[in-house]
């Protein structure tokens, strides 16, 4: 009786298993063809980096956050800095469409490094770098590690203390291979648009997504299961990497605008550029009244304006 009702459950999982691969597959791929590469690979020593270059002027690079993709800069920020600078948005590694290269998850240092070189094979040697939320993780370690080849930094709602929550049981279960293989296919096969657009709400809060960004963004490329087990996986590191990172702030010499809501309670503004502003010498602190974990969506010119002090310091503008 025993062993019919391990079969039995085995059978009924190896269904739901195929279904959910199947399923996954077939949205992934309407995903994909609904949004698909806004811009151009570069490729960077075999790994392609997904680039979206608009405008001329200045050159200023463009990291987003966590679970995101070029599209959500280049929903409304872009378009408002390439009136006066030549912008380059990046699709960090493993998201989007820029290549995963590291099995255990890329580092920030790591992603730094590779996005300096594409922005390098594009023509930006030393360009302003903005990056917001885990973005402004990468974009410290790029001012930290990489110091010849950056003009400013301008960090947006940046994850950069080290802080002592946990991380939330999605991305750790997303992280391990077991997760990867077992959860991720359900998720992405099941889940339901209207569940991805509430949570949308959710990462805006107090705002909302405004009308017109899941349109444009597309929910569907961050449902993918790659990208969800290379976000989860860089999520899983981001903490140690962070403490490691911390102590070398005091080195950052170039130009630095940090903007933050007063709302944010993802990456709270007291505990992180309150404190953070304190360790880099001569950084700039903006607060946005009211404003959640997004301003660059829904104060995109106040941070465009930000980017626009950050040139004039570095004599840029």
């Amino acid at each position: 009786m025993a062993s019919k009702l391990l079969i039995s459950l085995a059978i009924a999982f190896a269904v739901i298993a195929i279904a959910a691969a199947w399923r996954s597959a077939q949205r992934e791929s309407r995903a994909e063809a609904s949004f698909p590469p806004e811009g151009q690979i570069v490729d960077v020593d075999g790994i392609a980096v997904h680039a979206v270059v608009m405008g001329e002027g200045p050159d200023v690079v463009l990291i987003h956050g966590s679970s995101g993709n070029t599209r959500d800069m280049t929903f409304a920020l872009a378009p408002i800095l390439a009136e006066n600078f030549r912008v380059i948005v990046f699709d960090r590694p493993g998201l989007g469409y820029s290549d995963s290269f590291n099995p255990d998850g890329e580092t920030i240092v790591e992603q730094a490094e590779i996005l300096q070189s594409a922005a390098s094979k594009l023509g930006a040697d030393k360009p302003i770098v903005a990056g917001q939320s885990y973005g402004g993780s990468v974009s410290l370690a790029w001012a930290v590690t990489r110091p010849e080849n950056i003009s400013a930094l301008v960090l947006i709602a940046p994850a950069a203390i080290p802080w002592e929550t946990p991380l939330d049981a999605f991305n750790t279960i997303g992280a391990t291979t077991a997760g990867n293989a077992l959860a991720l296919p359900l998720v992405s096969a099941f889940v339901p648009d209207w569940y991805v657009s509430q949570a949308l709400d959710q990462v805006f809060a107090p705002q909302k997504a405004p009308e017109g960004y899941a349109e444009h963004f597309g929910p569907g490329l961050t449902m993918r299961r790659s990208s969800m087990h290379a976000n989860a996986k860089q999520r899983a590191n981001l903490l140690d990497e962070v403490i490691q990172l911390q102590p070398r702030y005091g080195e950052i010499s170039v130009p630095t605008e940090i903007v933050h809501g007063t709302a944010d309670t993802t990456v709270g503004l007291g505990w992180h550029s309150e404190r953070l502003i304190e360790q880099i010498p001569g950084a700039e602190l903006i607060e946005l009244d009211g404003i959640g974990h997004m301003p660059q969506v829904v104060a995109a010119p106040e941070v465009a304006a930000a980017i626009d002090r950050a040139a004039v310091r570095a004599g840029l503008r």
